[in-house]
Formats: structure tokens, C-alpha cells, sequence
């Protein structure tokens, strides 16, 4: 696919007469020259900086992430055999556990040459429960390849790792896979690309053939046959077959109007010529996918390796370099600075993942400035603790290769800095700054967990820290109440890989409990005038705090013409205001009252659960010349809110997923069945191909064993994925004084 070579011919550094004579020879002999380039990883890079790549590999389950990552392993000469998910022979599913399950569970990290550009890549998952692996991730990318089923097109978790893209400004550009199963449809993938992901999806190829007879594709921008013969990894080049001539005309023209509308450079070639030339395409293609108005579509079959080197090219020639992304931008004695991609700059570098392994603590490093080596101290800016790094590694999924160095725009595994987590900033100690840490959501299912023999219980309780550690989104707790150690994370898979871990690696035989949900409550109906006079006298000096506050549902607070004018927080679903005038309470006892009523939302009246959605409003009160103080208000805050929950109305809110089913027709009215028994409210469905994609809203609570049940009643051919979508009320969950009214 020259037109990528042709795109990144400056910022790779060759001269033009190479590039001519690498590409517009004939087909085997360009084969020949790229085979002696890329199948040695040690050649050359032309820039250090300007020639990497740090993308990722996003997409739905088993629309065939992994498969591309090992055929880009495998053309670059990293791998010399293909690696496949079925046999359990894949450089990147390398756990026990991901092979076991044929599932990608961790996101794994290699490194290959492509064309003098070192690209660095990550394969990550694509179930929903491991979310947050996609989410640190995509935290240090620079960009990625969403990855698409031509028979199912944008799946559910293609959609969510989509968005996550978006919220970190991830350019893409897209592969649909799979054209050779029976069903496929390109142009139905890209249709569902612009509906459902809205980017303008930019097709530059045509496929050659169709399900079992797919053998190549026509790139568009060159006017050029890939054809890929039997089970040769060469492509014969050549002209456009003479029954896809007119077709490829047709959808070349489609292109070049479609660029046209988005490049305001392309319009005016497009305006003055009525076309477009390759060199403008593949300038204007760069723009729009690294702006992210478009998105480059490229087609193939990852499993027969049809496409794979079209792909890479397109990877050069679209996706960003360190140098072309916005300096990254850290806080110091809170100011906002700058840190350019500079390998003479200070060194910055964010860990975006720990893993343990029986040789030691791997810390995994993005490095944004500066250069690091073996054996330098660097700082933890959060913990203000030093680390010396004593050997640096570049990554190849459970494999390494010793380095001396790493620059901006590396993404290497360090050995010897033993306590910096995920989302900590190092830096050079003469210039510390925090970079911004990837998000981490809320943990919705627990577990109880305990050893079955006393003698394992301080076991237990390091691989449980040890666990937590590598992965932030699994949280460890003790249950002052029950004494039980639970464990949260995202999902019901999620807990059970979690547990497995443990058991394989620790040997620990470990009891579990049900899960247990992640429930809510909140106000339906509020309090006015609740008066609250905390008085303590028991000698010297005293405590007093008089106030009075009003409590009503946030939302419906924020409909009312007053709104604002308060503090709240923006996931908690908690606002706080005072209204009192002249000066009765002073603005220091505000704020802790304010804070007190933060103290009880941790526990609400009906089962101990975390409060959301309220609104309190300090309408009045009162203060004592001596005994007053911010700690007495504070604790008056905390219980005047306790009581005005416990005198309102509480509604029980129950966690809800969105989960979409795919089963054999025949199976449908059993598993709708199923989906109503578990309170699941059907919201859609779509016939696809022999079988049915059924969407629906099911509580959390609901799901817990619901992968047996769908096996046993589908005879092992029905899927499903879910992802949270928020909170509802659950059934009779209306209590208080003021239900009965």
C-alpha cells in the first residue's frame, strides 16, 4: 500500500529515489527488499522520536485484536511463527488464564520495526469487566487500530472502547476483519461505524471476493490489485480487475468527495481539478484521522494474514508520532506546565501498569520527556519517595530485551522501583511534576473472600494487596461490621480471574462468598425545617451547634428556578448550600457543616449504603460565644443529616447493566423468557445472519450465574457482554415516614 510510504515520506527520513525503487518495482521484488527491512527488529531507526508509533489494538471481543497484534508480530520479523488464540500460542494472551478462557484479559505490551518506525503496541481487552485495563492504556497512547467484525460491525464493547478514545482524544483509524466468514459485509460495517461511532468513516480499499473467496483487496488511492494467493504471506500486485474497475471508480470518486468536505486543502484541489491526487489524499487522510473528523477504513482477514502489511503501512503513514500529539501538561506547586517530547528535556514518565512476576516487579513506563538510564534515582512526585532504576526492558508481552535508555516517546518496563502504582508520576528529582493519572471507575460487584486454613490468612492477605496493586480497579476492604474481607471490581469475570490469580500463583486455597452489589440509596422526598441542637457539656469546654437544614432530591433541586449557587460534587450526586443570612453562622462552621453532612452520606438509613442524590440546604442556626467550634458543627452536620434522612422518604437504587445477548434464532424465545425472569426489560432486537442480537436493561443482582444458564440453554452458542449503565430502584424499596402518605 504505497500511499502510506508515500504520506510518511519526510517523517521517516528516506530518500525518494529508495522509496521509488522499494515500491514501484515489481511486486516480489518489493516483497524481497521489505522482507530484508522488517524482519530484523534491530534496524536502524531514521528518528528516534519522529519515527515511533504507540498505538494501541481496540475492539469488541473476539472481533480479532489479538489475531492482528500477532500477525504485525509475525510480518515484522518479532515472531518467526504464527501464534494463534485457539491453539494458546500467542506471544500476548501469554497468562495461563487468557489462554485457558481463549480471551484477552490483560493488556500486553510489544514492541516491533516496521519500515525504520519502532512501533509500540498494545493489545488490550475486550470484555467489558477489564475496562479499566483499556482505560490506563489508552491513557499513554498516542493512537490506535479499532478492530471490527465484518459480520457483526460495531458491537457493544466496540462502542465503549470507542468512547474511551474519545474522552482521551485517541486518533484511529479502523480494520474490519473477518472478511472471509460467511456473512461478511464491509460496507454494513462502515454504515454502522457512521451511525452508531460518528466519525466520517474514510474507506480506502475494496475487497477482492467475497466470504470463502476473499483474496485480496483494491486500494483506492493508488488504483492497485493486493492479492494474497493460497497461504503465501506475499501479495501479488497488480492492476484493478476488470469487473471491480468500475466499482473502484465509483468509490475512489466517493472518497475524494468526502475528504473534500472535511480538508478546506483538498476542496480547493477538488474545486479547481474535479479530483484528487494520491499525495493530496494521503496529506488530507493524515489531517482528518489525527483531528479525529475522520477515520481511515481499511478491510482484510487477520486470521489468513490478508491485509495485515496494508495495515502497518497506513499505521505509518496516519497515526501520530510522540512529536505530533500536544505536549503533555502536568501540575507543579499548581501551575499547569508543559513537557515537550524532548529526549534532552527533564525526564517525565507516567506508570500506567505494575506487574508482578516471579523474577521481580516490572513498573511499566510511558516516558513523555527527558531520558532516563540504568541506574539513575528518579522521583515518585506523589509519594515523595526515590527509586533507582537498575534495569530497563523493552517489552515483548512476557519476554524482554535489555536496554540502556529510554526516551520520550518510549514505552518500556523498568526493574527497581519498588513501590510507585498505576497513574504515578516519575520524574528527575531537580524537576518534579504530577501528570494526570488515568481515571479509575467504581467497583460494582464483591465478593467475600477468606482462607480455608489460619496459617494462610497473612498469605492471603499479601496477595490481595499485591493484587490490588496491579490492577487499581480491584479494591480490598475489611467489613467493620462482618469482619469479612470483601473484594470489588467490575464484574463477575473480573472477580473470578482475581480469585484464580491467587490461587495459581500464590497457591492459596481461598473460600468465596457470593458477590454482593454495589447498592445506592437516595431522597424521594426530603425534610423542611429539621432542627438539630448538638450540645456537650462534661466539663472545661463545651460543645454547641444549633442548625436547621432542608433536604430534597438533587434533581429535583436543579429543576427548581434556584438552583444554584452551591457546592457539589461531580460523580457524587451531592450539593450543599446555605441560605442563612446575617451573619448567624459563620462561614467557617458553613463549611463544616457542610462537611459533616459529607460524613453521613457514607451510610444511609435503609441498609448502611453510600447516599447519592440529595440536596442539603443550612437555612438557619445558631452559635455559643465559647463552646461553639468547627468540630461541633461538623458532628452537627452529620447527624442533623442522619436524622433528616431517617425522617424522609429513602428509595433503594440497584445497580443496572445493558446487556446484549446473541443467540441462535431457535434459542430466542428461551432466552427472552430468561431475561424477564431476571427483570430484564427488553429494549431492542436485530436479526443478523442465522441469529438474533437481543439488547436489554437487567439489574446487576440479576446476573450472577447468568453465563451458565445462557450456555445451557443456547448449547454453547450464546454470547453476551454488559456494561453499566447507571442506577435504578429496586423493587419495594420506598421507605420512611413519608411512603405512607
Amino acid at each position: 500500500m504505497g500511499f502510506a510510504h508515500e504520506g510518511c515520506l519526510a517523517a521517516s527520513g528516506a530518500s525518494s529515489g529508495n522509496r521509488v525503487a522499494l515500491f514501484h518495482g515489481s511486486s516480489r521484488k518489493a516483497r524481497a527488499v521489505r522482507t530484508d527491512v522488517h524482519r530484523h527488529p534491530t534496524t536502524p531507526l531514521t528518528n528516534p522520536i519522529d519515527a515511533v508509533r504507540n498505538l494501541g489494538i481496540l475492539a469488541h471481543v473476539d472481533a480479532g485484536k489479538t489475531t492482528v497484534t500477532e500477525r504485525i508480530l509475525y510480518l515484522t520479523g518479532t515472531t518467526h511463527k504464527r501464534g494463534e488464540v485457539h491453539d494458546g500460542t500467542t506471544v500476548t494472551d501469554f497468562d495461563s488464564q487468557e489462554r485457558d478462557r481463549g480471551i484477552t484479559i490483560f493488556a500486553a505490551a510489544v514492541s516491533c520495526v516496521w519500515d525504520g518506525h519502532r512501533l509500540n503496541l498494545i493489545d488490550t481487552p475486550g470484555h467489558v469487566d477489564f475496562a479499566d485495563e483499556v482505560e490506563r492504556s489508552l491513557r499513554v497512547l498516542d493512537g490506535a487500530i479499532a478492530v471490527f467484525d465484518a459480520v457483526a460491525g460495531v458491537e457493544p464493547q466496540s462502542e465503549s472502547v470507542w468512547r474511551q478514545a474519545d474522552r482521551h482524544g485517541v486518533p484511529r483509524i479502523a480494520f474490519v476483519n473477518k472478511l472471509d466468514r460467511a456473512g461478511a459485509d464491509l460496507d454494513a460495517a462502515v454504515e454502522s461505524i457512521r451511525e452508531r461511532l460518528h466519525p466520517a468513516p474514510l474507506v480506502v480499499q475494496l475487497p477482492i471476493g467475497t466470504e470463502d473467496g476473499f483474496t485480496g483487496v483494491v486500494d483506492l488511492l493508488r488504483m492497485r490489485a493486493l492479492v494474497w494467493s493460497g497461504d503465501t504471506d506475499a501479495y501479488e500486485e497488480g492492476p484493478v480487475p476488470d469487473s471491480l474497475v468500475a466499482e473502484a471508480l465509483r468509490r475512489r470518486g466517493l472518497l475524494e468527495e468526502a475528504v473534500a468536505e472535511l480538508h478546506p486543502l483538498a476542496l480547493e484541489e477538488f474545486c479547481a481539478e474535479s479530483t484528487l491526487s494520491a499525495r493530496t489524499l494521503v496529506r488530507a487522510l493524515r489531517d482528518l484521522t489525527r483531528t479525529g473528523e475522520g477515520v481511515v477504513v481499511l478491510c482484510g482477514s487477520a486470521y489468513r494474514n490478508r491485509g495485515i502489511e496494508p495495515l502497518l503501512e497506513a499505521v505509518v503513514a496516519y497515526l501520530p508520532s510522540p512529536l505530533d500529539v500536544p505536549a503533555v501538561r502536568g501540575t507543579r506547586g499548581g501551575a499547569v506546565q508543559e513537557r515537550a517530547a524532548d529526549p534532552a528535556g527533564p525526564f517525565a514518565a507516567l506508570v500506567f501498569k505494575v506487574n508482578s512476576t516471579p523474577t521481580g516487579r516490572l513498573t511499566f513506563l510511558r516516558v513523555y520527556s527527558g531520558t532516563v538510564g540504568k541506574g539513575e534515582a528518579v522521583l515518585d512526585v506523589g509519594t515523595r519517595r526515590t527509586e533507582r532504576v537498575s534495569r530497563i526492558l523493552r517489552v515483548q508481552a512476557d519476554r524482554h530485551a535489555e536496554v540502556d535508555r529510554a526516551v520520550a516517546g518510549d514505552i518500556v518496563a523498568v526493574v527497581g522501583v519498588k513501590a510507585a502504582r498505576a497513574g504515578a508520576t516519575l520524574c528527575v528529582p531537580t524537576a518534579p511534576l504530577v501528570l494526570e493519572p488515568p481515571a479509575v471507575a467504581d467497583p460494582v460487584v464483591s465478593v467475600a473472600v477468606e482462607a480455608r486454613s489460619r496459617t494462610d490468612v497473612d498469605r492471603l492477605v499479601s496477595a490481595l494487596a499485591r493484587l490490588a496493586e496491579e490492577d487499581p480497579s480491584l479494591v480490598v476492604r475489611t467489613d467493620p461490621e462482618t469482619g469479612q474481607t470483601v473484594l470489588s471490581g467490575m464484574g463477575e469475570l473480573h472477580l473470578e480471574v482475581a480469585v484464580e490469580k491467587i490461587r495459581r500463583a500464590h497457591g492459596l486455597e481461598i473460600g468465596v462468598g457470593r458477590p454482593r452489589v454495589a447498592y445506592r440509596e437516595t431522597v424521594a422526598r426530603g425534610v423542611s425545617g429539621l432542627v438539630y441542637r448538638h450540645v456537650k457539656q462534661d466539663g472545661g469546654a463545651g460543645q454547641f451547634a444549633h442548625v436547621v437544614i432542608d433536604t430534597e432530591p438533587l434533581e429535583a433541586a436543579e429543576s427548581g428556578a434556584d438552583a444554584g449557587g452551591g457546592a457539589r460534587d461531580g460523580e457524587g450526586g451531592f450539593a450543599f448550600r446555605s441560605t442563612v443570612v446575617g451573619g448567624r453562622v459563620p462561614q467557617e462552621y458553613v463549611r463544616a457543616v457542610e462537611a459533616g453532612c459529607r460524613d453521613a452520606l457514607a451510610e444511609g438509613p435503609l441498609g448502611g449504603h453510600p447516599v447519592t442524590g440529595v440536596r442539603v440546604t443550612l437555612t438557619d442556626g445558631a452559635t455559643h460565644s465559647k463552646d461553639s467550634s468547627e468540630m461541633a458543627f461538623r458532628t452537627a452536620g452529620r447527624l442533623a443529616l442522619r436524622e433528616a434522612l431517617r425522617a424522609g422518604t429513602m428509595l433503594l437504587l440497584e445497580p443496572v447493566v445493558e446487556v446484549t445477548v446473541t443467540v441462535p434464532d431457535e434459542a430466542v424465545g428461551g432466552v427472552l423468557g430468561d431475561l424477564a425472569a431476571r427483570r430484564g426489560r427488553v429494549s431492542g432486537s436485530t436479526a443478523r445472519a442465522g441469529t438474533t442480537v437481543v439488547t436489554a436493561t437487567v439489574p446487576l443482582a440479576e446476573l450472577f450465574g447468568y453465563a451458565t444458564r445462557l450456555r445451557s440453554r443456547t448449547q454453547g452458542r450464546g454470547t453476551f457482554t454488559a456494561r453499566p449503565t447507571g442506577y435504578a430502584p429496586a423493587p419495594a424499596s420506598v421507605t420512611g415516614p413519608a411512603a405512607d402518605g
